[in-house]
């Protein structure tokens, strides 16, 4: 797995794009009561995602480098794992998605879901392709029981 952009950096230009976005081209902008405190609690909530996810990969001692999936150690399938086989990059789109909200520009779904496409694409692909070599019939039957998402 040959990835040039680590998945935070992805993020991280993709809230910039979505920023570009609103506010120089101002197409399908939105506004409802309370946008700013649901956008905050909608980002609070993706980030408390985050901070499990990271948490398990930590107290199990097992690699969180997104670069180097082969890194890992142990196979994490329980908690917040057992719902989705991808809660940081969950959490990552629940960010993205909080952002657009408080931004106010629907126009700036279309980056969301690029950037959807993209990391699964890009990134949960070949790292499930890894950790099959690693962890073979095990990792296999996690698929079979957990979605990739949610």
């Amino acid at each position: 797995m040959k990835l040039k952009i680590p998945p935070a950096a992805q993020a991280f230009i993709v809230s910039i794009s979505m920023w570009l976005l609103d506010k120089y081209i101002i197409i399908g902008s939105f506004t409802f009561t309370n946008q700013k405190i649901i956008a905050k609690i909608i980002f609070l909530f993706g980030a408390l995602i985050a901070i499990i996810a990271v948490w398990k990969f930590i107290t199990i001692k097992t690699s969180t480098d997104p670069t180097n999936p082969s890194k890992a150690t142990n196979l994490v399938t329980n908690g917040i794992y057992s719902y989705s086989r991808n809660p940081m990059y969950l959490a990552i789109v629940i960010v993205l998605f909080s952002w657009m909200l408080a931004l106010g520009n629907i126009s700036n779904i279309f980056i969301l879901l690029l950037f959807v496409w993209y990391i699964t694409k890009y990134q949960i692909r070949p790292e499930e392709e890894a950790l099959i070599k690693l962890f073979g019939n095990n990792y296999t039957e996690y698929c079979k029981q957990v979605r990739r998402w949610i």
